[in-house]
């Protein structure tokens, strides 16, 4: 919870700072480690008691995973908007149940899913009745172990009418067999690629002591170098629309 708040309370002021809206994100259960002996988190009595403070404590809206129907009507009592896992993005039981909670829907690409197929993960989630949904970009795989995004998944995507994230952390992961590997200094490069290529917004982990972090270690973006890093790709994206209103208008 110590990490948590302290996370957050950054994410709140770098808010205002930037004067952009920031939403934390949490997982009570990290249920697709790579490992059955790798740490999956507080489990969901208590990683939704840690969520109600981060949003109680520093005013931020909070998001997390779901993974199973059953547990979708206690996460909607307590976050802002509900998550679908890579993994679980074709899933129909789970992506209409989160869509009938009314709560904004954020859907995780997954690795092998083209532009065009997840449109009919967005109209699942659709139908249930979600007031928002926003699909983020995490890559596709080229092989067996590196992860590439193709920009143009963004305006495909946007032209179904959904928000579109990008995951720069997640992209540059790599599998291992036992932990996930990463290459954390092409975070940058993914995320000025994306806030050119007109993405909606920027999923990123972040973490006080990367080293120290049970999960994804080695693709997380250091909390201190956070603010530097947001505020380059905020001057893209900003350079990015407003050159793209300059050709419209001519």
């Amino acid at each position: 919870e110590g990490v948590n708040l302290e996370v957050a309370s950054f994410l709140a002021e770098l808010s205002v700072r930037l004067g952009v809206r920031t939403v934390f994100k949490g997982s009570f259960d990290k249920a697709n480690r790579t490992s059955v002996a790798a740490p999956r988190g507080p489990g969901l009595e208590m990683g939704l008691e840690a969520l109600a403070t981060v949003r109680r404590e520093t005013g931020l809206s909070v998001l997390t995973d779901v993974h199973d129907v059953r547990q979708i009507p206690l996460v909607a009592d307590v976050v802002d908007a509900i998550q679908i896992p890579a993994f679980l993005c074709r899933q129909t039981d789970l992506l209409v149940a989160a869509g009938r909670t009314g709560l904004p829907v954020n859907i995780k690409k997954g690795q092998w899913m083209a532009a065009s197929a997840m449109v009919a993960a967005v109209e699942k989630v659709r139908t249930g009745g979600a007031s928002e949904v926003a699909v983020t970009e995490r890559g596709t795989f080229f092989g067996y172990g590196d992860l590439v995004v193709d920009m143009r998944t963004i305006p495909r995507l946007q032209r179904a009418g959904t928000s579109v994230l990008i995951d720069a952390t997640h992209v540059v992961q790599r599998p291992g067999s036992d932990v996930t590997q990463g290459d954390r200094e092409f975070v940058p490069t993914v995320l000025m690629a994306a806030a050119a290529a007109g993405a909606d917004g920027f999923f990123l982990e972040t973490h006080p002591n990367p080293g120290a972090a049970p999960s994804d270690r080695a693709s997380m973006w250091p909390l201190e170098d956070l603010t530097g890093l947001v505020d380059r790709a905020l001057n893209v994206w900003h350079a990015a629309h407003a050159s793209a209103g300059s050709r419209i208008e001519q």
